[in-house]
């Protein structure tokens, strides 16, 4: 059998040959790890070369940064540039990531703000994809709460930036995504057949909960919680049906929760209507990356509930570490099952990967 090597974007090559190049190389790794008598996909190609898809990878633009600390935003605090995002990638082995905002975004319930940081953060996002060739696409922000605001930046971000798919967070001004309110925005991504990656916050109603640790700890992974119901029980999944979601943290605790909903609402009798497939049969079409959920029982949970077909890498970097990888090895999964995780499926779920 001939030798399948990853192939590194040339020096001076243009971005989409790059990123052809780049992709062509993880799905002939992909179809290699397959093949019987070649390296595994889960340890790696033998040249040591980057191969895997990052879909949960954060940047820090420095004007959003720096004017979000001008209004007292609680920006996180961890270091960020993108010199140290490739090195760290090439050291985990991450061909390629989609970034998206630190948090909280366009989420603050300021017009103004939300419209020109989305802005800002969209068109850095955008260079960042073209002065390093083929490593990174875009989830771009919108100011989801602003109807208006965010209809204009979804055609700027498809029609201009050719973005990857869209960057929500769970909740906006105590609402969730699910709320009447933001049908219009979902009606026009769903026209679009958009991806939306949806990453949590530390909602409003609870930040000030204390069982001895911050915040973050429990409340994040709640609230990606509360917006998937939120989003079910609105009839969002049903109405909306070409939006492929993409949600952080294995979903937060919706593998475990996902038997006690289905207990309360499953046997309604308008549920054809909220939920065409069952209540498991609608969280079995999403999809959920493995950012900092990559211990056993967590990733045990999910992949009762889901098939790996909807499972993708992802890092919460810089928050966490990219070669998170590791731990997923340790849980006896198949070559076949890795190389799923670690890019076939985010090429299948972005359709801008494919070519």
């Amino acid at each position: 059998m001939s030798e399948r090597r990853f192939i590194v974007p040339a020096v001076g090559a243009t971005p989409d040959a790059s990123r052809r190049k780049l992709l062509g190389g993880i799905a002939a790794l992909g179809a290699s790890a397959m093949l019987p008598g070649c390296a595994g996909f889960g340890d790696g190609p033998s040249d040591g070369k980057p191969f895997r898809i990052d879909v949960h990878h954060h940047i820090a633009p420095p004007a959003y940064i720096a004017e979000a600390r001008s209004r007292k935003l609680a920006v996180p605090n961890t270091p960020w540039s993108a010199a140290r995002s490739i090195e760290d990638m090439d050291k985990a082995g991450v061909a390629y990531s989609v970034t998206s905002l630190y948090q909280p975004a366009a989420a603050i319930g300021d017009v103004e703000f939300g419209r020109r940081m989305s802005r800002l953060s969209n068109d850095y996002a955008a260079q960042l994809a073209r002065d390093r060739k083929g490593r990174f696409g875009t989830f771009a922000t919108i100011p989801y709460a602003d109807t208006e605001g965010s209809l204009r930046e979804i055609a700027y971000a498809l029609d201009t930036l050719n973005v990857e798919g869209f960057y929500l967070m769970t909740s906006y001004s105590g609402k969730y995504l699910g709320d009447p309110g933001f049908w219009p925005v979902l009606e026009e991504l769903n026209r679009r057949k958009a991806v939306v990656y949806v990453h949590p916050l530390v909602a409003a109603c609870c930040s000030q909960l204390s069982v001895g640790t911050f915040p973050a700890v429990i409340e994040v992974p709640h609230d990606t919680t509360r917006t998937v119901t939120s989003l079910l029980l609105s009839g969002s999944f049903a109405r909306y049906r070409d939006i492929k979601w993409l949600f952080s943290h294995a979903g937060g605790t919706i593998p475990m929760m996902a038997g006690r909903i289905d207990s309360f609402y499953g046997r309604r009798p308008n549920l054809k209507e909220f939920a065409p497939d069952g209540i498991e049969g609608e969280f079995k079409r999403l999809y959920y990356d493995t950012a900092n959920a990559t211990s056993a029982p967590a990733m045990a949970a999910l992949m009762k509930l889901v098939p790996v077909s909807q499972i993708t890498y992802g890092s919460d970097y810089p928050y966490f570490p990219l070669d998170q990888i590791t731990n997923l090895r340790q849980l006896g999964l198949t070559q076949e099952q890795l190389q799923a995780i670690g890019s076939a499926n985010a090429m299948r779920l972005i359709s801008s990967l494919k070519s």
